[in-house]
């Protein structure tokens, strides 16, 4: 069914856009008024292919929506990889992270979901990550935390690290071929038949609520610039996030005009950092902060890493191994495979929550286990790569989506395109690399809060007057703070004469967000209780997809460059579940797939 699409004259959107609206897909008929009615247009659907200028300027747009979470993972990860005070190698990570998110962005969009949906770094792997780096054998020497007596070209420090991060590296590679198997085998469909909102609410909760030390060690270094910091993020991002801004733009029939932009509401994070960084840079060069390392606020100085941006050079060029060949470990395995499963079902809801803003029909069977399944060879090449971390679906680009009415898969192949640059570009990663402490941990306390909130708002499909619901999401989030807080303060307590399952145990135990979910996953799955009370009805129509005014399946999943085509001459393949909807016309009607109709676990602010 091919969308009908006007030309609509409004300028009050996030961009404003003069060019061709699809229809949003709604369950109601009637609008109450005009402005709803125009809310439910888009200026470019997912197919669709905008002018080149504004697919830069969009596509430039997202990524700075994804800035803050994607250099906030290697900054905090350079904690436990004990290079706080090497910020030349910190820089390395950040355009690491950069390019492989690129690469990651454009294989998810030609070959994944194809839906416009970003790819970066992922919260979900930081946890286990830290958890892992925690124990005992990777605990940072002591000499590590002292810049004075840190060499950072030194033959011992440079193995501190980067057998770290080697360990990191294979497990991350192992966990990623787990993610590969479910999503190309089509297995997803199993796991989220059994996991539902009481399962996913302390999950994602106890992600934010495990980095508070983190938050509150980097905010601690100068509560007043960290304070600042925050108070500009929550009035961009809350007090003015509907006050538009004038800005000139371009077409052909008005010529060079002014139309309005939600500036405040689509760069919170990017707006409230870079005027921070920018004040602290003014109290430094008039020598208001401290000079001297033991005063308190030395850190929250932009000159401390001056040296990094002459060091670092203008072109680098990551590759696989660069940090030497990784090693396996089967603690780092364990923790690493409870979040990857966690990031697969939150990509489904981004999945359904994308297409849903970009004018698409519902992502049938296939094109998600192919999402899946890609996301889970990004995770590999991220491993590779050494950038610490995995990929997955950025929640808050998909709202972006939402906000500025162009859902083209154009514009985020552009992004991808220019994360590439960046991480190519070695001086933008040492740029980042200059942002004070202070700075950061107060982005943190926003983005750590709402990673929280939003796990939290998966409860709204349960039944909270529940005494059943209550026990299982209380007495889940509190044996996920619990159980870790004591492991770590008593980290020989786990001794079962098997070293290797001692470590298993220490990684997961130590990891909230495991501990919290397998809690509320046996709970919630075995104590008695109807689908109403436990959300999955609720959670299942919440989310049922209207197919009315949408593009058709076959033109927005199908592989491009004539594949699909090709292979329907194979009728073998038909078989195959991450096969294009070609191959099934006589076995699967384009149709909403409800087993996996699951919620946007919308982050919002962070991954």
């Amino acid at each position: 069914m091919t969308v009908e699409k006007e030309n609509n004259g409004l300028d009050n959107y996030a961009f404003a856009l003069e060019g061709r609206f699809c229809d949003l897909p709604d369950s109601g008929e009637d609008l109450d008024s005009s402005i709803d009615e125009d809310n439910n247009k888009l200026a470019y659907c997912v197919t669709d292919v905008p002018p080149w200028y504004l697919c830069i300027l969009l596509g430039t747009q997202h990524c700075l929506t994804a800035f803050g979470g994607i250099i906030a993972i290697p900054l905090i990860l350079s904690q436990g990889l004990c290079l706080q005070h090497d910020g030349l190698t910190q820089s390395h990570l950040i355009s690491t992270i950069f390019f492989v998110s690129g690469i990651c962005t454009l294989l998810q969009v030609t070959f994944g979901i194809r839906l416009p949906i970003l790819q970066g770094g992922t919260f979900t792997l930081l946890a286990p990550s830290m958890a892992m780096l925690s124990m005992p054998e990777w605990t940072c020497p002591a000499w590590t935390q002292n810049a004075s007596l840190v060499n950072t070209s030194s033959v011992e420090f440079i193995e501190v690290w980067q057998s770290r991060m080697r360990a990191l590296q294979g497990s991350i590679i192992v966990g990623s071929l787990f993610q590969v198997f479910v999503g190309f085998s089509g297995l997803i469909g199993l796991f989220v038949r059994f996991i539902g909102p009481l399962t996913i609410a302390p999950t994602i909760s106890l992600i934010g609520l495990s980095l508070f030390d983190s938050a509150g060690s980097s905010a601690g270094n100068h509560w007043g610039i960290s304070s600042m910091t925050t108070a500009l993020i929550i009035l961009f991002s809350q007090y003015l996030r509907h006050i538009s801004v004038p800005f000139p733009t371009y077409n052909k029939h008005k010529k060079l005009h002014t139309s309005r932009i939600y500036l405040f509401q689509i760069l919170p994070v990017l707006l409230g950092i870079t005027l921070s960084w920018l004040i602290c840079y003014i109290l430094t060069t008039c020598n208001v902060l401290p000079a001297d390392p033991d005063h308190y606020g030395y850190l929250a100085r932009t000159d401390l890493k001056g040296n990094v941006i002459e060091q670092a050079p203008w072109l680098t060029f990551p590759y696989p191994g660069q940090w030497g060949i990784p090693t396996v470990s089967l603690a780092g395995v364990v923790g690493i495979l409870a979040g990857v499963i966690s990031s697969m079902i939150e990509s489904v809801g981004d999945y359904h929550a994308c297409a849903r803003l970009s004018g698409a029909p519902p992502p049938p069977k296939h094109a998600i286990n192919r999402g899946i399944g890609i996301e889970g060879l990004g995770c590999l090449l991220a491993g590779a790569w050494g950038t610490g971390n995995g990929t997955t679906s950025y929640s808050e680009n998909v709202g972006a989506l939402g906000i500025t009415k162009v859902g083209s898969r154009v514009v985020i192949v552009a992004s991808g395109v220019l994360m590439i640059v960046m991480g190519v570009l070695g001086k933008v990663g040492a740029i980042f690399t200059t942002i004070p402490s202070p700075v950061m941990g107060g982005m943190f306390m926003v983005m750590f809060g709402v990673i929280c909130a939003a796990g939290v708002s998966n409860l709204q499909y349960t039944d909270m007057n529940s005494s059943r619901n209550i026990f299982i999401f209380g007495f889940s989030m509190f044996s996920g703070l619990v159980i870790p807080n004591w492991i770590l303060k008593n980290p020989k307590a786990i001794a079962t004469g098997v070293v290797e399952l001692d470590q298993m145990l220490q990684v997961l135990l130590t990891t909230s967000m495991f501990v919290g979910g397998f809690f509320g996953f046996i709970l919630d799955n075995t104590v008695p209780g109807t689908k109403q009370e436990r959300g999955i009805l609720a959670w299942n129509k919440a989310h049922e997809d209207d197919c009315s005014n949408t593009l058709e399946s076959g033109e927005v999943y199908s592989l491009p460059f004539g594949i699909t085509a090709y292979f329907s001459t194979f009728s073998w393949l038909r078989y195959i579940p991450f096969c294009p909807p070609g191959l099934q016309n006589s076995l699967e009607p384009k149709q909403p797939l409800e087993n996996l109709q699951t919620p946007q676990f919308n982050i919002g602010i962070g991954p």
